[in-house]
C-alpha cells in the first residue's frame, strides 16, 4: 500500500519533470526560430527592420508566456 502511493508520487514527479523540460526546449526552439527567421527578414530589407523587429519581440514574448505557463503547470502536477 505504502509503495504503491510512493510510486505514484515517483512517477508524477518524474512526469512532471521531463514536461517541464520539454517545455523548456520548445521554448527554446520557438525563439530560436522566430530570431532566426527575423534576422534573415532584415538582412533582406533592411528598411523594414523596425516592423520586424517589433514582431518578433511580441512574439518571442507570447512565446515565453506559454513557455511559464507549461511550467507552472507541471509544478502544479508535481505538488499535486
Amino acid at each position: 500500500m505504502l509503495f504503491s502511493i510512493l510510486l505514484d508520487a515517483a512517477i508524477g514527479l518524474m512526469g512532471s519533470a521531463i514536461g517541464a523540460g520539454l517545455v523548456a526546449i520548445g521554448a527554446g526552439l520557438g525563439i530560436g526560430k522566430i530570431g532566426s527567421s527575423a534576422m534573415e527578414a532584415m538582412a533582406r530589407q533592411p528598411e523594414a527592420a523596425g516592423k520586424v523587429q517589433t514582431a518578433m519581440l511580441i512574439i518571442a514574448a507570447l512565446i515565453e508566456v506559454v513557455a511559464l505557463f507549461g511550467v507552472v503547470v507541471c509544478f502544479l502536477i508535481a505538488t499535486a
